[in-house]
């Protein structure tokens, strides 16, 4: 019988608890408050467990400081297609893993307000959280766009059925958004596995790095493993896989994925294509962004807090682990592209926010901002011939929008849930009919202005960090991409300043229903201090969260750069025409 500690067992019961006790809840008779205690233990046990892995002294222990995969588990799944059910877990994975087992804790417990489909709502619940965890912990395509799925429907009924006036609108809006990028995603996946063949990593990458693939069961012994390897090598056929780390060495190191497609483009450059509209759909990224602001805004208070804190963040971690990994010479070409992009939704997001007189749209639009970060610290291709292959500025780049993918969850949490908070209240958003709460709610101001100078950038909060070193890896690369870019930085302080003014400062309060400004409860302060705790915790250190994801990050970078390196020699051997000459980005 397989020990709990066992990875296999562990990771599969952290993904698929809350599916579990969802299916449960189906048969159990119980009241509303019961389900929603059931619930929030189910969402607490999988926050304990990923703890347990950052500081437990068990085989399912994350290593901090180490750069390849841990906790790896195989298991084929549907051989006829060579599809396996694997998973595991590093650096770029492990800390949205955690992210997402903390924002779901915590917006279980602001779901207590809840009162409409009680049941139907906590199971719906679960759902998305098995499939959030699930996109994490995939490194088989086909699994990934499973759970990716998975995620979609319990979102749209979670804001169609308990959302606000316009909740059909925003949730069909953010269906067909999402299933637009899922259609051009799976396209995408189809055109790579078609495409693929373990067979040409042979001679092209050692045995060792082909065996950390995963290509052959994990826990086979060394010899078992290399005769596997031997029978694919050796194979009459082509051994198409669905293994993204086996993706990412065919996209590096052969030319599978360099072919004529259509237009003239390559393979990868049009799977490049469709699957970063995929992910920037859900970043989101100017102009696929239009759905945002309509779903938060319908959404209840706890949706809005997983759509900020997690679902976001899915886009960033597709292009970090799969795009550009499987299709560099596509990230290559593109890197303008992606980085005005980047760049782009920073500056509309901004002065889109600050246009805003509805408190939870503006939080929605500081969301587009924000994320804005992520894409342009992904797209910064800084290690090149002109670079002397320097990989410095783009790890920074790319550390720092790993950072701010987990600041951003914390922040956008918080924010989303102090307007929550006011507008279970006084039942209105309007910034202009706010005034005076720190006079009638001075906890609940103190900690939503810290929370909100976290998401300002402000030094000393976990905002600054991520921002900052963006900004830095983007000098290298294009100044007036990082003139534009640290210029956001003042917009953001212009929106979110003029909102704590509006809303917490003044003489008194100007809207309907004053009375109601009571005090925070103990079941509120306890989901609002964890943010704020965390904020300034990740804000004065943040090492302690770069030791995670760093490692990782920076083995990514080095694997791109040199990959850049063969191409630019590659291309500089052949002829110099107008389809082999590229040009890079200088200093100005």
């Amino acid at each position: 019988m397989l020990e709990f500690a066992n990875p296999t067992v562990f990771l599969s019961w952290l993904v698929f608890l809350p599916a579990v006790v969802a299916l449960a809840l189906a048969f159990i008779p119980a009241s509303g408050e019961t389900i929603k205690r059931i619930s929030l233990a189910a969402t607490a046990v999988v926050f304990l467990m990923t703890v347990y892995m950052t500081f437990g002294w068990s085989t399912v222990h994350f290593k901090a400081g180490t750069e390849g995969m841990q906790n790896t588990l195989s298991h084929p799944w549907i051989p006829t297609f060579n599809i396996h059910y694997f998973m595991g877990t590093d650096g770029i994975s492990f800390p949205l893993i955690v992210l997402t087992a903390f924002v779901s804790l915590l917006a279980m417990a602001a779901s207590w307000p809840i009162n409409k489909f009680v049941k139907g709502y906590c199971i719906l619940f679960l759902l998305l959280e098995t499939g959030m965890l699930g996109v994490f912990c995939a490194l088989d395509f086909f699994l990934f766009y499973v759970f990716w799925e998975v995620m979609l429907l319990p979102m749209y009924f979670l804001i169609g059925i308990w959302g606000g006036p316009r909740k059909e609108y925003a949730a069909i809006k953010f269906f067909l958004y999402t299933l637009v990028g899922s259609v051009l995603m799976l396209i995408a996946i189809l055109i790579l596995y078609f495409h693929s063949d373990l067979r040409a990593l042979q001679d092209k990458v050692p045995p060792a790095q082909i065996m950390a693939t995963g290509v052959v069961a994990p826990g086979l012994e060394e010899a078992a493993q290399l005769a596997e390897w031997s029978k694919i090598a050796s194979a009459d056929t082509p051994q198409h896989t669905f293994n993204i780390l086996a993706l990412q060495l065919m996209g590096q190191h052969t030319d599978l994925f360099s072919a004529p497609l259509w237009g003239g483009y390559s393979l990868q450059w049009w799977a490049f294509v469709l699957l970063a509209i995929g992910f920037v759909i859900k970043v989101p990224s100017v102009p696929l962004h239009t759905w945002l602001p309509d779903a938060h805004v319908e959404a209840p208070t706890p949706i809005s807090m997983i759509l900020a804190g997690v679902l976001l963040k899915m886009g960033g971690y597709g292009l970090i682990r799969i795009c550009y990994p499987i299709c560099p010479q596509a990230g290559y070409d593109l890197a303008h592209v992606v980085c005005f992009i980047g760049a782009l939704s920073m500056v509309y997001g901004a002065f889109a926010a600050m246009a805003q007189t509805d408190f939870k749209r503006l939080v929605a639009y500081s969301s587009v901002s924000h994320m804005g970060y992520v894409v342009l610290g992904l797209g910064v291709w800084s290690a090149f011939a002109g670079t002397q292959y320097n990989p410095d500025y783009w790890k920074m780049g790319m550390n720092g929008a790993m950072f701010q993918m987990i600041a951003h969850g914390i922040s956008s949490a918080g924010m989303f849930f102090m307007v929550g908070v006011v507008y279970d209240r006084v039942h209105h958003r309007n910034l202009n009919e706010f005034g005076g709460l720190f006079a009638k709610m001075p906890v609940y101001s103190g900690l939503a202005v810290g929370i909100f100078f976290a998401g300002l950038g402000l030094p000393g909060l976990c905002g600054f960090i991520g921002e900052v070193l963006v900004v830095l890896s983007v000098w290298n690369y294009n100044t007036t991409l990082a003139v534009v870019s640290a210029a956001v930085v003042i917009l953001t302080a212009g929106y979110i300043l003029w909102a704590i003014q509006r809303v917490y400062l003044g003489a008194q309060y100007k809207g309907p229903h004053g009375e109601a400004l009571s005090p925070l409860t103990f079941r509120e302060l306890s989901i609002a201090a964890p943010l704020l705790a965390l904020a300034i915790f990740f804000g004065v250190n943040p090492k302690s969260l770069l030791n995670y994801m760093q490692p990782s990050v920076d083995k990514t970078v080095v694997e791109l750069t040199e990959w850049t390196k063969r191409h630019e020699s590659a291309a500089a051997a052949k002829p110099a025409t107008a389809e082999t000459i590229i040009q890079r980005p200088d200093k100005s």
